[in-house]
């Protein structure tokens, strides 16, 4: 199962608290005060792991606390801090307050690490207040308040290269033709059900991630279809190919690559102002050489590179994965 958001509570430990002790031994007969203090309360820490791939933990398990710092001792002995309580979490995690959109933390990369919880500070014992006049101080301090909140966690995935457009455009298709993933690919809409990530092997140990999300259709930004709960997983690509069946003659192709622009324009996160790769797939079937005109004069028009694939016979495959490569390699360059 997929799951790419969760609400989770979180609580540090509190401080220990400090000790209220005097020194009497034989032998020495002005003891003073030796309260230690009290340890730490355990930070509650999540950290990026490559491993974790899904945010699916966290449907079974809500809740989470690290342990509380021990109270001081005699002998000046100060008690043991708690745990730091660390939680895996996957790379692309975004970290937000229970209420606001204003992210705490964007955890991208291998071992990253963010406190989301601070333990309490351990309380001074009462060795701490000594001095010249108070002699004897039977003051001591409780151990600090621990932070504790609920949080949202949302995952984003990490890829350089996003497909979009229309159910049954091809773009499950497309990624296990170029890449290692294995989508479900079925001749209906919505086999795509959740996002998929692939890896291109390109050439000379140079690779890149595609993600397929499931189809959008008008309407998405109000819930149709499967919404646009989704295309937060193609935000932090560098470039979206726009997928649109070449053999489909219901509608003409730019009334369908115009649908699939307005949802990407209402859903916002500047989706609509990234580059775009027009492709039109499917062309070992009947095409209408109307229809990819069409196509071709409305990429001319917008300004944007035109592809045609088959991503069954593999034509034009090499065409459209070297615009890609092309492009990520110029912006690594700019």
């Amino acid at each position: 199962m997929f799951l790419d958001s969760a609400r989770i509570f979180v609580r540090a430990g509190h401080g220990g608290a400090g000790s209220v002790s005097f020194r009497r031994e034989k032998y020495v007969p002005r003891g003073g005060p030796d309260g230690g203090d009290g340890g730490r309360g355990g930070n509650v820490i999540l950290v990026a792991r490559p491993q974790v791939r899904t945010l699916i933990a966290f449907r079974y398990k809500k809740s989470f606390e690290a342990t509380k710092g021990h109270n001081g001792q005699g002998s000046l002995k100060t008690g043991a801090s708690g745990r730091d309580l660390i939680i895996p979490v996957p790379l692309g995690t975004v970290v937000l307050p229970e209420e606001g959109d204003v992210p705490l933390a964007d955890l991208v990369e291998a071992r990253q690490r963010f406190i989301v919880a601070k333990g309490g500070r351990g309380g001074r014992g009462n060795a701490r207040f000594k001095s010249a006049t108070h002699q004897a101080p039977r003051e001591f301090e409780p151990g600090g308040e621990a932070e504790a909140r609920f949080i949202r966690l949302e995952l984003k995935l990490l890829a350089d290269v996003g497909l979009v457009g229309l159910p049954n455009a091809g773009k499950s298709t497309l990624l296990s033709a170029v890449s290692n993933a294995h989508p479900k690919i079925a001749p209906y809409p919505f086999t795509t059900l959740r996002p998929v990530l692939g890896v291109v092997e390109w050439s000379h140990h140079r690779s890149f991630v595609v993600a397929d999300i499931p189809g959008l259709i008008e309407g998405a930004h109000e819930g149709v279809g499967l919404g646009d709960q989704f295309l937060k997983h193609v935000e932090r690509t560098r470039v979206l190919f726009h997928l649109v069946d070449l053999s489909d003659e219901a509608a003409s192709p730019t009334a369908r690559v115009q649908t699939v622009e307005r949802e990407l324009e209402a859903y916002g996160a500047g989706l609509s102002e990234k580059p775009v790769v027009l492709v039109g797939t499917k062309c070992d079937l009947t095409v209408a050489r109307e229809a990819e005109d069409e196509l071709r004069a409305y990429a001319q028009d917008r300004g944007v590179s035109y592809c045609r694939i088959s991503a069954a016979t593999h034509d034009g495959l090499k065409a459209l994965l070297g615009k890609a490569w092309d492009f990520l390699a110029e912006e690594e360059d700019s």
